[in-house]
């Protein structure tokens, strides 16, 4: 994370307020963009100007102002629109942060998932399956109905925006922006598959989705909303410190001074990592906020220090261990070294007596565990 605290606090305001994306928007949008930056936020009437870290802190676990999160939707929801118009029946739904409401900036990129409704794949031990209620399997594979649908899709949009960048290069996305959209979408090609717990539960949660990988080509199976409803069900008995922990990470992350190193660990993993942290503690910082910052801290530095054990923790769906690589690993480290300097940074300047020498461990956690911080008025 850059020394300068003050750079930080820039970076952070920039990356909430979508001032860091401006010059991929319209003039239109980016006008609004540019009037709505000049508004203090909340958190920033929270600390003095004595405790710059203790700012960073605290914004870097909010969530994004509504309204910016309400634009991503609302032009997601247009894109669906025009994808409608496709040959094949689709349905759509949303994947990723936004969703969840985990995502770090006022401009977010939004995964649309365009899922083709006349075509899905199912396990074939499932109930439904061995009750024999489904029709013949389509002899098509998932590659050939998906690579369709992305053709076509590609075909569609870029005649739907010209003004916009359509960007057909990345293998499990088309990528637009700017024209007359206000936000980026990332449109993902794809259809449902049903699990053998769907099966059972017809809970929409428990569905997969199947998208495709152009560049190879091959399908991949997912569980993006079992994802989502485990992380949102955790942090809501939490009291909102489970997904403030998820910000506070992905932030840190966005800041650190070895940037190349610290985007190797993925926001996903991310959100699956924290997953597994104290739940006390986290539950504790609906009162106490900077308990979250102690427990993220803490967490990182055992998942760091117990390697062995960390790799065996696994991703909230149960689909893969979160830390399956070496860079991964090595991200954890930097990340988790950020988190230690701005936890320590953060207990100086809310007990003056750490200030004159280096706090201890125990210190560190104490003042942050102790410090109550009002909401502004």
């Amino acid at each position: 994370m850059p020394r300068n605290i003050n750079d930080r606090l820039t970076q952070l305001n920039t990356r909430r307020k979508g001032t860091d994306r401006i010059t991929s928007l319209n003039s239109t949008f980016a006008a609004d963009i540019a009037s709505a930056s000049v508004l203090t936020e909340n958190y920033q009437k929270r600390a003095s100007t004595s405790q710059p870290h203790t700012r960073y802190a605290l914004g870097a676990m909010q969530e994004v102002g509504p309204s910016y999160t309400q634009i991503g939707i609302d032009t997601a929801t247009r894109v669906g629109k025009q994808l409608a118009a496709l040959s094949m029946a689709v349905d759509f739904r949303l994947q990723g942060s936004v969703p969840l409401n985990v995502h770090i900036r006022g401009v977010s990129d939004v995964d649309l998932l365009t899922l083709a409704t006349g075509y899905w794949t199912y396990d074939r031990h499932g109930a439904r399956s061995l009750a024999g209620s489904y029709t013949s399997p389509d002899a098509r594979s998932s590659v050939t109905v998906l690579t369709g649908v992305r053709t076509e899709a590609e075909r569609l949009l870029r005649s739907a925006y010209p003004a916009a960048t359509v960007n057909c290069a990345g293998g499990k996305c088309i990528a637009l922006s700017g024209g007359s959209l206000a936000r980026p979408i990332d449109v993902v090609p794809s259809h449902w598959h049903d699990t053998a717990d769907y099966q059972t539960s017809y809970q929409e949660h428990d569905r997969g989705i199947v998208i495709l990988d152009k560049r190879v080509p091959e399908a991949l199976n997912n569980m993006p909303f079992r994802h989502i409803k485990r992380v949102h069900d955790l942090d809501t008995s939490l009291l909102g410190g489970l997904k403030k922990a998820i910000r506070l990470t992905k932030n840190v992350k966005n800041d650190a001074e070895n940037i190349v190193s610290a985007t190797k660990l993925p926001s996903y993993d991310i959100a699956a990592l924290l997953y597994h942290a104290d739940k006390n503690a986290l539950r504790s910082g609906s009162y106490y906020e900077l308990a979250i910052l102690q427990e993220t801290q803490r967490f990182l530095d055992w998942c760091w220090t117990n390697k062995e054990a960390a790799k065996q923790l696994r991703t909230p769906d149960n689909s893969r261990e979160i830390l399956n690589t070496p860079e991964k690993l090595s991200a954890l480290l930097t990340i988790s070294s950020e988190m230690d300097t701005l936890a320590k940074e953060v207990a100086k300047e809310q007990v003056v007596t750490l200030r004159y020498a280096e706090p201890s461990r125990m210190q560190i956690d104490e003042a942050l565990r102790k410090a109550y911080i009002p909401l502004a008025v």
